[in-house]
């Protein structure tokens, strides 16, 4: 042992003790998705606290020259191990917090597993116990031993950032709380048979805590829940706090506070309910409060038959291509978009097929470098090494079921770099797949300026033509796309007889009606993109006013692959959003030819390149626009640029969201659509002031890809707010393609080669005929909430990939689907 003591204290300078902010990947790979549980175990480097499995660690450390490795290996304990009650299992309690991995969250379970520690010193692999380092010297055995503990007892940097995503039961207390004012009008409220006073509502059921006024809460999704009528009475009065009635016990009650829009803690509580009568020590729970009911939709997402061609037994499959991934939590959009992606030729090559040249020119954290992590993601998908049957899961309930199941892969890194700093993507909240697929084709852009780039598998040329009714004049413009987006005409349905039956029997108060599905054919969802549409409220610059335009779009170019989205998700006249449930006879084959672009046609004149005339007299000093800020709001919320909104409210002089809307609309091709706001009689735009950004912001936002330029652009148009900036530069990516942007993060001005015009997009083009390789599917009210699943042909056999269970799929449902690919049929 006097050889290896030797040894440790010549490497003790290099051993490190976890400090309060070190990121300890001690649950994966940095460049695999080895783990504790793989043959081999898991190599923690007990300097920079990364991760590597058995196949990678002598390859960091001959990089690195990093020597003292702590040795990870986790078992699973024998089944006799975790009985302690009749049924062979302890009852598992049940979780109150949105959270994981902390009191009263979601169980890890890490109970289940016996773990062994040892240190490794390379290159010789001589390893130590804590045994041995009783008889070492003091020095070495405080040093690694303090290492080693810190390493166990530290957080892993997986289970931090599930934590962290997880934020949805973190409340702050309200500034309404300590000071609220209550009305004295006598008002008493009753334990129990409480209605909304306006509709009679016995449900979801609110109380103001300003003058005890029960009312109902907000719409759901899909129409339930309430009728909006506290938000209603909040909007007429300022009164900004309601207790959920029946979420009231001894320990507190859901409270919401309409003016901060979000849900909040009121430590007054038991005084402001006294106020009319309710004594919070006698009150039981009635209702789920809000965050059960979330913690119920997450807690089914694994367990929901989503578009699984229920009635049939599924073969597993097992193989290259055929891998399972891990459901991290509503990360089911984030599964089916990644397999269907690891179908297309282009990122194989790109990613998978050159795995080892990217994997030796890592940077020192792999885990923080975007090529590394999306190749070590596609080989985990398609290299097979996964695609193994779990292990039982040890429920003896469920052990039929957890046969369907694979070990599969988890994608916490490449979930948590390709989230990071973005609103929504960053957290575990469900989203929308077909946004998520144009984040992540982005992030390829913007991260393959050098060398070949997958996103032109995608990418095509839309040529848009605009024909001014009155002069019949026409201007032509081109734009960048990766997939088209189809209506749906549910006026089309060829059941509409079946549907309105239907209807007409629930009206009639008959609740066993079998619900119909619209059949949509698949013709008139494209003969409506087609279709020219009107444009009223068009800025002519032949005649020099509004008039009406017809608008037509066509391909410029047909990719490679071609993604057609079905627009399920719309509005109702009121507003809500809505999902519609429609059948669709989405065909195997489809030949576009007849939608290509032709171009200015001989003897057509074209609209002239004058700008529009001014609606202030240029003699007249503005200092600032006079705009109605809460038109401008309701413009952002619906995605619209926050320079785009100014300028759409400016205008059309502060009249109206409806205005605003049309004015919207009309010029969202306009080529300086999200440019600032110039106003008559001012040398410039709106352009914040050049003060200091913040070095951590800036390194914060270069790391995602984006020049240092770009960042600070971004920094001083939301007053140096990280988040804010974050959420703009997502916002104007096309504004920011003029600026050159480089795999390093150096701006346009450090290279000559930057100094030249940026090149025109590169398309690909060829024949407009395709064939259908692979589907996505939603199941839910929502985009926001619900399951997601897809189906890819591979080898002329649909398989199914919902998270960790492949399987052949039997009937896959074609005409239910979100998003479909197309490949291009070789002629």
């Amino acid at each position: 042992m006097a050889d290896v003591s030797e040894v440790l204290m010549s490497v003790l300078s290099t051993i490190r003790v976890p400090k309060p902010g070190d990121r300890v990947h001690k649950d994966e790979c940095a460049l695999s998705f080895s783990s504790p549980e793989s043959e081999g175990g898991l190599y923690v480097c007990m300097n920079s606290f990364l991760g590597f499995g058995s196949k990678y660690v002598k390859m960091h450390h001959d990089r690195a020259g990093q020597r003292a490795y702590l040795h990870i290996t986790r078992t699973r304990k024998a089944k006799e191990d975790d009985t302690s009650s009749g049924s062979g299992h302890p009852p598992k309690k049940k979780p109150t917090r949105l959270a994981i991995g902390i009191e009263g969250g979601f169980d890890v379970a890490q109970e289940h597993y016996e773990e062994d520690y040892k240190v490794v010193i390379f290159p010789d692999r001589q390893e130590v116990t804590s045994e041995d380092l009783e008889s070492m010297p003091d020095v070495v055995k405080e040093r690694v031993s303090l290492s080693m503990a810190g390493i166990i007892a530290a957080d892993s940097a997986s289970h931090t950032l599930q934590v962290q995503q997880w934020d949805g039961e973190v409340r702050q207390e309200s500034r309404f709380a300590a000071d609220l004012k209550q009305l004295d009008n006598g008002v008493k409220i009753p334990p129990s048979g409480w209605r909304c006073e306006v509709c009679g509502l016995q449900e979801n059921l609110w109380m103001n805590l300003t003058d005890g006024k029960v009312l109902c809460g907000r719409r759901y999704f899909d129409g339930s829940g309430g009728n909006n009528h506290a938000l209603q009475y909040f909007q007429e009065t300022g009164y900004p706090l309601a207790v959920k009635l029946g979420t009231i016990t001894p320990d507190g009650a859901d409270v919401y506070s309409y003016d901060e829009d979000d849900m909040v803690l009121d430590s007054k509580l038991p005084e402001h309910l006294s106020h009319f009568g309710i004594n919070m020590m006698t009150m039981e729970k009635t209702e789920r409060t809000m965050t059960e009911l979330e913690i119920a939709a997450n807690q089914r997402v694994g367990e929901w038959e989503v578009i699984q061609e229920s009635g049939t037994t599924l073969r597993p499959l097992y193989g290259k291509g055929l891998t399972g991934m891990k459901n991290l939590g509503n990360s089911c959009y984030l599964n089916s978009v990644m397999q269907v992606l690891f179908t297309v030729p282009d990122f194989v090559s790109k990613y998978v097929d050159k795995i080892d040249k990217i994997i030796e020119e890592t940077p020192s954290d792999p885990t923080l470098d975007f090529k590394t992590q999306v190749a070590k993601l596609g080989h985990g998908l398609l290299s097979g090494e996964y695609s193994q049957p779990a292990p039982d899961l040890g429920d003896e309930n469920g052990a039929a079921e957890s046969k369907e199941y694979q070990i599969g892969i988890a994608p916490i890194m490449f979930k948590a770099l390709v989230g990071r700093g973005h609103p929504e993507f960053s957290t575990n909240r469900q989203q929308d797949a077909q946004e998520f697929l144009l984040h992540f084709i982005n992030m390829v852009e913007r991260n393959c300026r050098s060398g070949p780039n997958p996103s032109e598998a995608f990418r095509f040329l839309v040529e848009e033509k605009i024909v001014c009714q009155q002069s019949q004049k026409a201007k032509y413009t081109q734009r960048v796309d990766y997939i088209i987006q189809l209506p749906v005409p549910m006026d089309q349905a060829i059941n509409t007889d079946e549907l309105q039956e239907v209807e007409r029997q629930r009206e009639n108060g008959d609740s066993t009606v079998t619900p119909v599905r619209a059949q949509i054919p698949f013709s008139v969802c494209l003969a409506a993109l087609s279709e020219p549409e009107l444009l009223t409220d068009f800025w002519s610059s032949a005649v020099q006013a509004k008039t009406t335009a017809t608008k037509t779009s066509r391909f410029a170019s047909f990719p490679d692959n071609l993604v057609i989205q079905i627009k399920k998700f719309t509005f109702g006249l009121d507003w809500v959003p809505k999902k519609l449930d429609v059948s669709i006879d989405v065909p195997d084959t489809l030949d576009l030819s007849a939608l290509r672009a032709s171009g200015q046609q001989p003897g057509e004149e074209l609209l002239p390149e004058v700008a529009p005339t001014s609606l202030m007299t240029p003699d007249v000093e503005v200092k600032a626009p006079a705009l109605d800020d809460l038109t401008v709001s309701q413009l952002v919320d619906m995605g619209f640029p926050l320079e785009a909104c100014r300028k759409a409210v400016y205008y059309t002089g502060n009249t109206g969201i409806d205005s605003a809307m049309n004015w919207v609309m009309g010029h969202m091709d306009d080529p300086d659509f999200s440019a600032p706001l110039v106003l008559p009689g001012c040398s410039g735009g709106t352009t914040p002031t050049m003060e200091s950004v913040s070095e951590e912001h800036l390194a914060t936002i270069v790391s995602m890809g984006f020049s240092r330029e770009q960042a600070t652009k971004a920094l001083r148009a939301t007053s140096n707010t990280l988040e804010r900036a974050v959420d703009w530069i997502f916002s104007h990516l096309d504004d920011l393609e003029s600026m050159e942007v480089s795999e390093g993060g150096r701006s346009a001005t450090e290279s000559e080669a930057a100094r030249e015009p940026p090149p025109g997009p590169c398309v690909r083009d060829g024949p407009g005929k395709y064939e259908l390789f692979a589907f996505i599917s939603h199941m839910g009210t929502s985009t926001m909430c619900g399951h997601y699943v897809c189906h890819i042909k591979k080898d002329q056999q649909w398989v199914i990939f919902n998270d960790q269970k492949v399987c052949a799929s039997e009937k896959p449902p074609k005409d239910l689907g979100y998003l479909y690919f197309y490949r291009r049929v070789a002629e």
